[in-house]
C-alpha cells in the first residue's frame, strides 16, 4: 500500500473495488516444476556442503501433488517414498513434520491413525514453503545421516527459496503538502506506482472530450463544481497516443453536476467531458491500468 494524504482515503477505497469480479475465488501461490527443481537442487547442494551427500528429496505443490523427486545414488531404496510422505504431510497441515514427530514421541499415538492423509509421515524432514504468508508447497528430505539432518536440509532449502522469491514489503510513499500544492498549478503526477498513478489537477474552463482505452479514471473533487458528461460518442475523435482519444464534445451522453467531496469512477473505454467548470476547480485523479 502507498500512503498519500488523508484526503485520498476515498480514492483508495474506490480503486479497490474496480474490476472486482471474482470475489468468490481465491488466488494462491503454488510451486512450479521449475521452482521445485530449484528447491531440490538447493537442498542437495546444502547436504553436500554439510556432510550429507546422500539423500532423497521430494517436492509437492500447494495441493500436495508430487511434482519432483530426486534420489542421490547410494541412498536407501525407500527414501524417496518417505520424503514424499514428509512433503505431503507438511503441506497439508502447513507445519514442519518435526511437530508431529514430537507429538508422537510425547505419547499422542492417535496421530498415527489419521485416515485422510496417505501416507501420514510424522518424521522430521518435511517443511512447508510459505510465500507471503501462504503455503505454496513443501519439501521432504529423507536418507541423510540422521533425522535431524533431514530436517536441517529441508529447512535450509525452504528458507533460501523463500528468501529468493518472497515479495519485499511495499514501501510507504508520503507526498509533502508543498509538493501536492505545487502540483495543482501544473497538473502534475504526484505518485506513480505499479498499475496506477495519482495526479493533482485543476481546470479553469471546459475541456476536450476524452476516452481512455487502457485507464480507469477515479476523480475526487476538492474544490469547485462542474458539469460532467459521460457516455455517448466522442465528436471529431482523434487518437493522440496509443489508447488515448480526444474530441471536441460528446453526443448523446449523460450530464451530471459534480462538486466538492464527490468521487467519480469512469471505467476505461467510457467517453467523458467537462462541459462546464465553475472556477476554481481542483481534484485528484487516480488512473488505474489494473485489470
Amino acid at each position: 500500500m502507498r500512503l498519500l494524504t488523508s484526503s485520498l482515503c476515498a480514492l483508495v477505497a474506490a480503486l479497490s473495488g474496480v474490476g472486482a469480479y471474482a470475489s468468490d475465488l481465491v488466488s494462491r501461490p503454488t510451486l512450479t516444476l521449475e521452482g521445485a527443481k530449484s528447491l531440490a537442487a538447493t537442498a542437495i547442494h546444502y547436504g553436500h556442503e554439510h556432510g550429507a551427500p546422500g539423500a532423497a528429496v521430494a517436492i509437492v505443490d500447494a495441493g500436495g501433488t508430487v511434482i519432483y523427486v530426486e534420489r542421490i545414488d547410494g541412498t536407501f531404496q525407500n527414501a524417496a517414498n518417505i520424503s514424499i510422505g514428509k512433503a505431503r504431510t507438511a503441506v497439508l497441515f502447513g507445519k514442519p513434520t518435526r511437530v508431529f514427530e514430537d507429538l508422537v514421541n510425547k505419547g499422542r499415538y492417535t496421530m498415527l491413525a489419521l485416515p485422510e492423509i496417505a501416507p501420514f509421515t510424522p518424521l522430521m524432514g518435511g517443511v512447508p514453503v510459505e510465500i507471503d504468508g501462504q503455503v505454496a508447497g513443501a519439501i521432504g528430505v529423507s536418507g541423510a545421516a540422521s533425522a535431524a539432518q533431514d530436517d536441517e536440509i529441508a529447512s535450509a532449502a525452504a528458507a533460501q527459496f523463500v528468501k529468493e522469491h518472497a515479495q519485499p514489503p511495499a514501501s510507504v510513499t508520503v507526498v509533502p503538502r508543498s509538493t501536492v500544492d505545487a502540483g495543482f498549478e501544473h497538473d502534475t503526477k504526484i505518485v506513480t506506482g505499479e498499475g496506477f498513478r495519482v495526479e493533482a489537477s485543476h481546470r479553469t474552463g471546459p475541456g476536450v472530450a476524452e476516452l481512455h482505452q487502457q485507464d480507469t479514471d477515479i476523480f475526487y473533487i476538492l474544490e469547485g463544481n462542474a458539469d460532467l458528461v459521460v457516455g455517448g460518442t466522442v465528436k471529431e475523435p482523434q487518437t493522440i497516443a496509443p489508447g488515448e482519444v480526444r474530441g471536441t464534445a460528446i453526443e448523446g451522453g449523460e450530464s451530471r453536476t459534480i462538486g466538492r467531496g464527490d468521487v467519480i469512477v469512469i471505467p476505461r473505454g467510457t467517453p467523458h467531458w467537462f462541459k462546464r467548470v465553475g472556477t476554481p476547480f481542483k481534484y485528484y485523479v487516480v488512473k488505474s491500468s489494473a485489470p
